[in-house]
């Protein structure tokens, strides 16, 4: 099985992207409060470069890459964030991107990714567009993977880091899983800086591939139909996995539609505009409140904003 990443490397990571992201705000949230009943603290990743956590990661791989990995052009596939995130910071430091994204990714993804200068393509499914990935990186372009990767897990690791020193009295964590490098470097750095916190991951339903692998005890292919694409990872990997296994508490599976509805949650109480992925959270809340029980002090791990008011609209319709 492979190790889990060190609070040393976590801490070795911040130092090396300190220049490339943003400390995000960790506020104690009013609203969130009062709806469910606890105290509550959010931690604002949306605020981050590209309106999500992923450039921690994205950077860290980058800064590491040698001047032929980098000259060879880097390639990535995404459901939005991640995409965005390569395309930000691989045209800030003069890095040719690719950026695989299936059909089902936000628009406004697309668009930004595009902006930022990087060659997006679109494929039918995200199996399909980790398919082209693989064609790309066999034809020689670096891959900077969003989650099967110790580099990247140790920079999300770092976001874990700040929460837990500026929120030293939450008792349980929730944080959404993808493909779960998020999780697993954000557990790392509580189990280090607060190992009485609770780690709950978050998942949807028709993407819920950590929960399946758990069940398994492996990786598994995983049936993609949730609207929470930034979500939608086809299968985990043995590294997150490994880090899941040991680091979590447990992980939950909520419905889109309660994904969207904490979403509205999250706009109306927290008064921040995040996306399913991160509006997931509200509804699991409650049932780690039925699990654990009171008192707790919940923190919210609010990944990214990157949706725009018509997806919202549309997904609430829906």
């Amino acid at each position: 099985m492979p190790d889990l990443v060190s609070i040393e490397e976590i801490r070795s990571a911040a130092r090396a992207i300190v220049d490339h992201v943003v400390r995000t705000p960790t506020l104690a949230s009013a609203g969130m409060s009062a709806l469910l009943g606890v105290p509550t603290t959010t931690k604002l990743e949306l605020l981050q470069r590209s309106g999500s956590f992923k450039p921690r990661g994205v950077a860290n791989k980058l800064l590491a890459l040698s001047q032929a990995e980098r000259d060879a052009g880097v390639v990535a596939v995404s459901g939005g964030n991640h995409g965005i995130a390569v395309a930000d910071a691989a045209g800030a430091l003069g890095v040719a991107a690719t950026v695989v994204m299936p059909e089902s990714a936000p628009a406004r993804s697309v668009e930004i990714a595009r902006a930022a200068g990087a060659d997006v393509r679109l494929t039918e499914s995200m199996d399909g567009a980790f398919a082209l990935l693989h064609e790309l990186v066999a034809a020689g372009a670096t891959l900077v993977h969003p989650f099967d990767d110790p580099v990247v897990v140790a920079a999300q690791g770092t976001a874990g880091l700040e929460f837990a020193t500026d929120a030293p009295d939450v008792t349980d964590v929730l944080v959404s899983i993808g493909g779960g490098g998020l999780i697993s470097g954000v557990a790392t750095a509580f189990r280090a800086l607060a190992p009485h916190v609770r780690m709950w991951g978050v998942e949807t339903e028709g993407a819920d591939a950590m929960t399946r692998a758990l069940a398994a005890g492996e990786p598994v292919a995983t049936p993609l139909h949730s609207i929470v694409t930034t979500l939608s990872a086809p299968m985990v990997c043995d590294l997150t996995l490994e880090h899941a296994r040991k680091l979590l508490t447990d992980v939950l599976v909520v419905s889109d539609a309660d994904a969207v509805a904490g979403t509205v949650a999250l706009a109306e109480h927290a008064k921040v505009w995040a996306e399913p992925a991160a509006g997931c959270l509200v509804p699991a809340a409650r049932r780690v409140l039925e699990r654990v029980g009171r008192p707790c002090h919940l923190g919210l791990f609010v990944c990214g904003g990157n949706a725009s008011f018509a997806d919202v609209a549309r997904w609430s319709q829906g």
